[in-house]
């Protein structure tokens, strides 16, 4: 199986695409300012405590306050409570983590007024995006996440990850890592750091420390609450730090300065791989380029297609997401409706399982598939599921069909589900009906083209329009294009874009900056 992730930096926003043997499997999409992802750690302030609930609520910085548990609170939340007060009564000595009491574990069974009160600064992380109308989910139980291990402060085991089998590994890598780690730190180690080098280890042990060093040295600085003490790495790093796996075939990156971050954490983490990421200089959209805009169009919406006619209907509610089944045009088999429903069913779990990963579906998923009579064809059913699922990394529960013909799925929800939009909207008219002829369309072109050369002065831009258009605009010997650039200057190029409706287009400087040439009364309703 091969592997690709490709990566689309735009001036607002970064995409992010995994491809295996060229499907695509996993997508995200953030702009680049994005704030209060997963991972972040802020001082915040606590707005008001809610009793009932055994819960209370911080402010972050976030439209919504951030919601937090008692039980999120951690086992050493009275250890850090102290310590930050000794962090935040010195301005010029940073009191060494080292040296901190450690003080007894706070019950589990305790309540939030007599661990807080409204007003006081804590330090939080953020364990779920702000999703709907709810704000960020937080916890004081605070980690910092490498390729190889979980820096705990004021934790104090080693724990080794449960997918390592092998118990000589298992006492290996505990050993060594205790025999690092500083006073006062617990280490969770990761899977992938199954039979890696104690070099390689110590190497991530003192880049985790130096994180947590920058965070309370923010801490010690900050003037009030709330304040960001901690980000995460970037999108396309971090997301590169949990897939990452040394069977990629290539890492393609659009932006020189993103390709230098990703190729600095891949020279870190694996060095015989830095040759694989590689920059993308082609005049088409990248995501045109390796087949991914397509995929998306037919991946995401309503209705999914599958093999053979059959389809999925994805409906996204408040609390689940409910998947209906259906055969569609498909014929039925010689032996029977019984042998048409499994096969059916079977195709549909493939795509499922695909689909939770493409989007990031979390929370309930209830599938409605189409009934078997067979008990044997019900188990079957399950055991691909259950099959399939083995390559998402999200924690995930998934029960045996209900007597009602229903599968439920429980999946780990950190961010809201990823939805992007394939219907597209009329550019010209924009919902209203009429548009100018579409046979003038090149004549509007050329006067936007005019304006900006004799107008504005910008005279090498790139224009992205309709791949059929773009078919149109260089037809000929002596094509549109050519007339265009023999008019105004060689500086033209036209670049055809999937992402784009039929009569829209979008106009870039040298810079790939976007340039705004829309017009009063082409916008107007």
């Amino acid at each position: 199986m091969t592997s690709e992730v490709i990566i689309d930096v735009q001036p607002k926003e970064i995409s992010i695409a995994l491809l295996e043997d060229k499907e695509l499997v996993e997508y995200q999409n953030e702009p680049r300012e994005a704030s209060f992802a997963v991972g972040n750690v802020y001082l915040g302030r606590v707005r008001k405590l809610m009793p009932g609930l055994n819960a209370c609520f911080v402010d972050v910085g976030s439209e919504k306050d951030a919601f937090l548990h008692y039980l999120d609170l951690g086992l050493q939340f009275s250890s850090f409570e102290k310590y930050l007060k000794q962090v935040q009564s010195d301005r010029k000595h940073l009191f060494p983590i080292q040296k901190a009491t450690r003080l007894p574990d706070l019950p589990k069974e305790g309540s939030i007024q007599n661990s807080l009160k409204v007003g006081q600064e804590i330090m939080v992380q953020i364990v779920k995006e702000p999703i709907n109308t709810k704000g960020p989910r937080l916890t004081c139980d605070l980690s910092f996440a490498g390729r190889f291990m979980v820096l705990i402060p004021f934790g104090d085991k080693v724990s080794v990850s449960s997918k390592i089998k092998r118990g000589e590994e298992r006492s290996r890598l505990k050993q060594l890592v205790q025999s690092m780690k500083p006073k006062n730190f617990g280490v969770i180690v990761r899977t992938v750091a199954e039979g890696k080098r104690a070099a390689e280890l110590d190497q991530e042990l003192k880049t985790l420390l130096a994180r947590w060093e920058d965070a309370i040295s923010r801490v010690q600085k900050a003037a009030q609450a709330p304040q960001l003490i901690h980000e995460e790495e970037t999108r396309a790093v971090a997301l590169l730090r949990d897939l990452f796996n040394t069977t990629y075939d290539g890492i393609y990156v659009n932006d020189a300065e993103i390709c230098k971050q990703i190729h600095g954490y891949i020279t870190m983490i694996a060095p015989e791989k830095a040759e694989i990421v590689k920059p993308y200089t082609g005049t088409v959209p990248i995501f045109d380029n390796y087949g991914v805009t397509k995929q998306l169009k037919s991946g995401f919406g309503r209705t999914v297609n599958y093999k053979r006619g059959a389809y999925l209907i994805i409906e996204h509610t408040e609390a689940m997401h409910v998947v209906d089944v259906n055969s569609g045009t498909r014929i039925k088999k010689e032996n029977g409706q019984e042998a048409n429903a499994l096969e059916t069913n079977l195709g549909a779990a493939d795509e499922l399982a695909r689909q939770l990963r493409l989007r990031d579906m979390g929370g309930i998923i209830v599938v409605d598939f189409i009934d078997m009579n067979l008990a044997e064809d019900r188990q079957i059913l399950y055991e691909r599921m259950c099959e399939n699922m083995k390559k998402d990394r999200a924690r995930h529960n998934i029960l045996p069909l209900s007597k009602f013909g229903l599968m439920q799925i429980t999946r780990q929800r950190v961010r809201p589900a990823m939805d992007v939009a394939v219907e597209e909207s009329c550019p010209t008219c924009h919902g209203t009906g009429k548009i100018k002829s579409s046979i003038l369309f090149t004549d509007q072109l050329e006067s936007k083209i005019d304006r900006l050369v004799n107008s504005i002065g910008i005279r090498r831009f790139t224009l992205h329009v309709h791949p059929y258009v773009a078919a149109f605009i260089n037809q000929g010997v002596i094509s549109l294009k050519r007339r265009w650039q023999m008019k105004y200057g060689l500086g033209i190029r036209i670049v055809p874009s999937q992402k784009l409706a039929f009569l829209q287009y979008e106009f870039y400087d040298q810079n790939r900056q976007y340039i705004d040439m829309q017009e009063e009364n082409e916008v107007s309703k």
